[in-house]
C-alpha cells in the first residue's frame, strides 16, 4: 500500500492532520464503527472527563484496529463527534501524541448527544492496508 498525503497548506500539520491521502495498492480496507468510551461489557466509563473518554475511545479503536492485523498508522480517515467541541480542543494536548502517528484526514463534528447521554465523543475510522 502507497500513502500520498494531499497538503496544498501547511497550517493542519500543526493538528497531526491531512487534507486528503491518496492510497494506491491497497489490499484491504477496514470501515470501523465509532469508539466511544466503554468498557468490554459496553458500560460507560470516565463520565464528564473529556480527555479520559478520548483516550479510552482510542484504546477501543485500537482493539479493533489489532483484531484486524492494523494499528492507528494505518487509518486514512478519522470522524470525530463530540458533544462540547470547546472541551475536545481543550484535552487535545492530553491526546496529541496518541493521534500522532495517523495523519488522517479529518473532520470534528459537534453533535447535540451521542447514543448514551454519559458519552462526550465518537471516534469513526477508515483504515487500509
Amino acid at each position: 500500500m502507497e500513502r500520498r498525503a494531499i497538503n496544498p497548506w501547511s497550517w493542519q500539520d500543526s493538528f497531526g492532520f491531512v487534507q486528503a491521502n491518496e492510497i494506491t495498492g491497497a489490499q484491504r480496507v477496514l470501515y470501523c464503527s465509532g469508539q466511544t468510551s466503554v468498557d468490554e461489557n459496553g458500560t460507560p466509563v470516565h463520565e464528564g472527563d473529556m480527555a479520559s473518554q478520548t483516550v479510552q475511545a482510542l484504546d477501543n479503536l485500537e482493539a479493533v484496529l489489532k483484531d484486524a492485523g492494523m494499528d492507528l498508522s494505518n487509518i486514512v480517515r478519522l470522524r470525530i463527534y463530540t458533544t462540547d467541541i470547546d472541551a475536545t480542543m481543550a484535552s487535545y494536548g492530553v491526546v496529541a501524541p496518541r493521534f500522532a502517528p495517523i495523519k488522517a484526514a479529518q473532520t470534528l463534528i459537534g453533535v447535540s448527544r451521542l447514543f448514551v447521554p454519559q458519552l462526550m465523543i465518537e471516534i469513526e475510522a477508515t483504515a487500509v492496508a
